[in-house]
């Protein structure tokens, strides 16, 4: 990383103050001082023993804390959106199912609750799936539903569409939900159409972007995780969404969150609009397909990936007024960051004889071992 790059991702102070807005904070560690950096904030009295450790990414940690530390170096401070609580805990109601101590190492650490429904990734080596399934539905009693994740389609049209893979394990069979975050409200099917607790924070921030004399051109759209944000702030959203069950919903959110009059939604490949749209802000909010595995070497990519943001570059500027910007999200493996997505904005400006400006980088979530979903934001003069 250069110190340019380095110069261009938050401070700590900044990333401060956006966490106190709200809270719970947490601070965040590189994993191998993390027994260390807890017991120093213990020292200091301001470890939260009631919220659960997360991790931030590959190589780091978040510590739920009660208050910024003044002796302990950590990396950042944070504001986690959806804590973790330790109580009540999900082992002690297993055990009461009967589960041994050997059964208990298969508990899942962390799960996610879309507005009625539990989606949780079922560990290897669970022995009672259904008995994990209705011990979620006891701790979450506003749950109805609970559907093990097993991941993306790749393969396609199914993977084109990004269609989650799911199993019921325990509850109602109707898993058609209305998920409320920040006061947009999401309706949808997470057996039937993908949704990513993980991405919340940047839903949120730009919501925090939009405004009323903005247009935006939402190039995959989905169910309107950035759109409807974006348009309750009063943004003017051209969306478009091959996926025909988004679709749909797209259009019910729309209604739903009363922002039908600001979106223009066709369900369409975005490359086919493109070239009719003014936009001065494009959000690029996919990172394409996986074809394969990959090598695993954990340099040269993360697998053979279809349709990646990148391959659709020319058509966003295609859209995007002078001095407008680009929200460029990539799936990046951690030995390319920043430099991979940076070339891929070069190249584009390039090809379109177009300035560019690195305004801001994000890491969006942890996308699998070794691999982190960024967020580039880019000023195209």
């Amino acid at each position: 990383m250069t110190d340019e790059d380095a110069d261009l991702e938050p401070a700590a102070d900044e990333v401060f103050e956006r966490a106190t807005a709200d809270g719970p904070l947490a601070a965040v560690v590189a994993k191998p001082r993390a027994e260390t950096a807890a017991e120093s904030l213990r020292a200091e009295g301001v470890y939260d023993e009631t919220r659960r450790v997360r991790e931030d990414g590959p190589d780091r940690v978040a510590l739920p804390i009660t208050e910024p530390p003044t002796e302990t170096d950590v990396l950042e401070i944070v504001r986690q959106l959806e804590p973790e609580s330790r109580s009540p805990d999900l082992e002690d109601l297993l055990a009461d199912r009967g589960w041994s101590e050997r059964d208990l190492e298969s508990v899942p650490g962390s799960w996610a609750v879309i507005g009625s429904v539990i989606l949780v990734t079922v560990p290897e080596g669970c022995p009672d799936e259904r008995a994990l399934g209705e011990a979620l539905l006891e701790l979450h009693g506003e749950a109805d539903s609970v559907l093990a994740d097993e991941g993306i389609a790749n393969d396609g049209a199914a993977g084109a569409h990004r269609e989650p893979r799911t199993r019921l394990l325990a509850g109602d069979a109707n898993t058609e939900t209305i998920h409320t975050e920040h006061g947009t409200q999401y309706g949808l099917d997470p057996a039937k159409v993908m949704f990513s607790p993980g991405n919340q924070a940047e839903r949120v921030r730009m919501g925090e972007l939009g405004s009323s004399d903005e247009r935006v051109f939402d190039m995959f759209a989905g169910i309107g995780y950035f759109t409807l944000p974006m348009a309750r702030a009063g943004a003017r959203v051209t969306a478009t969404e091959i996926n025909p069950t988004a679709f749909r919903y797209l259009l019910e959110n729309a209604v739903l969150n009363d922002v039908d009059d600001r979106v223009d939604a066709y369900m369409t490949d975005c490359r086919d609009l493109a070239s009719e749209i003014e936009a001065d802000r494009v959000v690029m909010g996919y990172y394409g397909h996986a074809d394969g595995d990959g090598g695993g070497d954990g340099t040269a990519d993360h697998g053979t990936r279809s349709d990646e943001a990148h391959d659709f570059l020319e058509d966003a500027l295609a859209a995007l007024v002078p001095g407008g910007v680009v929200h460029y999200h990539e799936a990046t493996p951690e030995s390319l960051l920043w430099e991979r997505p940076r070339e891929r904005l070069e190249a584009a400006a390039d090809a379109a004889g177009r300035d560019l400006e690195i305004l801001e980088k994000r890491r969006v979530k942890s996308h699998s071992a070794g691999v982190t979903h960024v967020v580039v934001d880019a000023r195209f003069a």
